[in-house]
């Protein structure tokens, strides 16, 4: 069964989160509150806790992982970004966005696409992950907790210990989170192209 930290969503305690990030750094595959729905995350180069992730979600390799990244500073060692690209995302980070950018070479190849070598990026606005992200000191690995055969992402972090507690080694009670999943833009060529309209505003991407 997986650990459980309640953690304050808008005042994280330092002890809980030098913990989280201690159980990540060891191979540790967790559930975290975020911006929009609860997600899964784990070590960027990770291959035995990415693995369990794409079975927990039933994902094949196609999917499009994403980095959890703590500022522009960080997306742009990981994928390639430029001016238009920036501008774009510097007026829409933090925030519920998912962006589909290139990747660099910084990218593990087991998180890429294996014909785009693409990568999702995000910069939440949570207080909880951003401790994480600051504690971890680079990004971590995520995919939204949906659950196989559903629409929505999972919101309660009690349930998730119910579903999921036997495979997970941590879930973070951050509060309830909101019922959307992140909004999906690609940005890999421009005009914008939305993959998925979701929590984040997607009216600024329409051209």
């Amino acid at each position: 069964m997986s650990q459980f930290f309640q953690i304050h969503p808008d005042n994280p305690q330092k002890r809980l989160i030098d913990q989280a990030t201690q159980i990540i750094r060891e191979g540790g595959v967790i559930a975290y509150p975020t911006d929009s729905g609860y997600a899964l995350g784990c070590h960027l180069g990770d291959k035995k806790a990415i693995e369990k992730i794409k079975w927990l979600r039933s994902l094949d390799d196609k999917h499009n992982f994403t980095l959890i990244c703590s500022d522009l500073s960080e997306i742009g060692t990981y994928a390639k970004v430029d001016n238009d690209v920036f501008r774009l995302l510097k007026a829409h980070t933090p925030g519920a966005y998912t962006f589909i950018l290139d990747a660099t070479t910084e990218v593990p190849r087991l998180l890429l696409h294996p014909k785009r070598r693409s990568i999702g990026v995000r910069v939440p606005d949570h207080a909880i992950t951003r401790a994480l992200l600051s504690e971890l000191g680079e990004p971590l690995m995520s995919v939204t907790l949906i659950p196989v055969g559903e629409e929505l992402p999972m919101t309660d972090a009690e349930e998730i210990r119910e579903r999921f507690g036997a495979h997970l080694d941590l879930v973070i009670d951050g509060g309830a989170c909101h019922l959307d999943a992140t909004s999906v833009i690609d940005l890999r060529d421009l005009p914008p192209k939305i993959l998925r309209e979701g929590r984040g505003d997607v009216s600024p991407f329409i051209q």
